[in-house]
């Protein structure tokens, strides 16, 4: 399709952090790039916990089944992603966009149960102190209010031994029967999460990891703890440290540039920069803002729903977002504000992952509305197979769900500003200059093996 003029969105009720210093827009007043003291351990946590960390996300010892592990859906290889639009968990073969739907005795079917119902979130830059809130419905927070601290789905189940809001994240996937637990009557975690036990499930992940020696000591070197105390939060804690340290991402052109360091950015990124920041311009800004280019709010974009959905809604198809966590109705389709750091490596895009390109999901910014009525589903990144393809368009096409489609459409909360197509270019090398070049080969994050022996390969 050629464009004569292109849109980009911007959002009126919220405070711009950001503004022109005169009204040719001649200078941006910016962020501060961020520094040790803005992480947790001021970026620099135990070695020894970071590696028992490591070794615990890649190691399928803490799946039910003992055939997935974190990083099956959060891997270096896939910039701490999995390339795929919704994620397929627990049962499924494979890394990346080549993992499929598993062993099968049934031609065209196999032992996954269901898609996971959004899209794995990169984990770049979590350990930084100002991400209070997880998830994208934000189910996890730092909540002074809870006896911990920390809102969750464990309620007061929650242990008070987590260090920070990212442990208390690491907590759940393991509860999870799609994610990592399995199906019920495959093995007693995966009883224990259908049963909604999480303290079980817990309990029994922590039995596995006193059954190797090489994660006792590993433990009793980081914490000083014999076999008996060690409990599942300390290998969440240990998990959070690895993120953490490992995957920050703070030192791309961009931070160069606000260091003082004028040529980090090309002309175009600087051009684009003015694009993001101007109120008159993209206005990105407005939901996009401070060092990490977040809110850490929640919105609404009228994002398209694929996949078998979270429960809501007609037939369970549809995901609620936000509103399945304040019960507010004013938040239904809001998601998680995410940052935009290394957004040119974390495709595909969107809570559903929707979008499979950055340009795509710019597009779909410049005119939201326009955008989901067009929607192109080729743009879905989904391992076929029959009965899971079946459901992965129905909110989008089929008849009964007008009514979702009207009222996501009508939650939006963008709408279309012109831009040129250089503007828009612009725009888009300055988020690719948001990459930090050291996030872009993250091999050496990964262990040569893990205490249990479980290979690693997928």
């Amino acid at each position: 399709m050629q464009l004569q003029k292109l849109h980009v969105a911007t959002t009126a009720a919220a405070a711009l952090l950001i503004a022109a210093t005169s009204a040719s827009g001649q200078g941006l007043a910016l962020p501060a790039p961020p520094t040790d003291i803005d992480y947790y351990d001021n970026g620099n946590p135990d070695p020894a916990k970071v590696s028992l960390g490591a070794q615990l996300f890649f190691d399928k010892e803490l799946s039910g089944n003992r055939n997935i592990s974190c990083a099956t859906c959060h891997h270096s290889l896939t910039d701490t992603g999995d390339g795929l639009s919704l994620p397929i968990g627990e049962g499924g073969r494979g890394l990346g966009v080549t993992r499929d739907t598993g062993l099968s005795q049934m031609p065209g079917l196999g032992p996954v149960h269901e898609r996971v119902p959004r899209n794995a979130p990169p984990v770049f830059n979590l350990g930084a102190k100002e991400f209070t809130t997880l998830f994208h419905d934000g189910r996890v927070a730092v909540d002074p209010n809870e006896p911990c601290g920390f809102l969750s789905p464990a309620g007061v189940d929650l242990p008070c031994t987590l260090d920070n809001v990212l442990a208390v994240q690491a907590m759940f996937p393991v509860t999870s029967a799609t994610e990592m637990a399995g199906q019920a009557g495959e093995n007693a975690i995966a009883d224990a999460a259908a049963a909604n036990d999480l303290p079980l499930v817990w309990d029994l992940l922590a039995g596995r990891l006193k059954s190797i020696p090489a994660y006792v000591a590993q433990f009793d070197a980081v914490y000083g703890i014999g076999e008996d105390a060690i409990t599942y939060a300390h290998a969440a804690n240990a998990i959070a440290a690895f993120e953490a340290f490992n995957w920050r991402a703070d030192n791309s052109p961009f931070d160069r540039y606000l260091r003082g360091e004028r040529g980090a950015m090309s002309q175009s990124a600087r051009r684009g920069m003015r694009v993001f920041y101007l109120q008159n311009k993209g206005n990105c800004a407005s939901c996009h803002s401070g060092p990490f280019q977040t809110s850490h709010g929640f919105a609404s974009i009228a994002a398209p729903q694929i996949g078998g959905g979270k429960g809501d809604g007609l037939d369970g198809r549809e995901d609620f977002g936000r509103e399945r966590v304040s019960g507010d109705p004013a938040d239904r389709y809001r998601f998680r504000v995410p940052s935009l750091r290394n957004i040119a490596l974390t495709a595909p895009y969107g809570h559903a992952g929707v979008f499979d390109t950055l340009e795509g999901m710019v597009l779909h910014h410049l005119d939201a509305v326009a955008s989901f009525d067009a929607y192109d589903t080729s743009q879905a990144v989904l391992p076929s197979r029959p009965n899971l393809d079946a459901l992965d368009f129905q909110v989008m096409s089929d008849g009964a769900y007008v009514g979702a489609r009207t009222a996501i459409k009508a939650s939006s909360q963008i709408s279309p500003v012109n831009l040129s197509a250089r503007e828009f270019n612009d725009l888009l090398e300055f988020l690719r200059a948001l990459t930090d070049p050291s996030s872009v080969d993250l091999r050496k994050d990964v262990p040569r093996s893990v205490p249990s022996g479980i290979p690693l390969a997928e």
